[in-house]
């Protein structure tokens, strides 16, 4: 008998196949990229933009992304989860930025 597969919402997040990328970068390589963008203030520049629009923005989003990683947690799976929560952490690096944070200040309080 083969067994009942589970309804979206309620299969584990990680149940997804989320295959490994070569050009994957890790928490440390984004932040060291997002300061560069921020040094270099260019015009172009999504992450220049939103430290222009100052920590309230900013604020706002990471209130929407986490929101988001919850409802991809809860009815789209694991891949879904898995992009939504790197774009929390892309916004909250983008805060770590505008507070004028290090990685080493945060690693501190893990």
């Amino acid at each position: 008998m083969r067994p009942k597969e589970l309804p979206k919402s309620e299969q584990p997040c990680g149940s997804a196949q989320i295959r490994k990328r070569d050009n994957m970068k890790s928490f440390e390589s984004l932040f060291v990229e997002l300061k560069e963008k921020a040094a270099r203030r260019a015009p172009d520049s999504g992450t220049v933009r939103l430290l222009e629009l100052g920590r309230h923005t900013i604020g706002k989003k990471i209130i929407e992304e986490a929101g988001e990683v919850w409802m991809a947690a809860e009815y789209e799976g694991g891949e879904k989860t898995a992009e939504e929560i790197s774009q929390l952490l892309y916004h909250i690096q983008v805060m770590m930025l505008a507070c004028d944070l290090d990685l080493e200040d945060v690693y501190r309080h893990l």
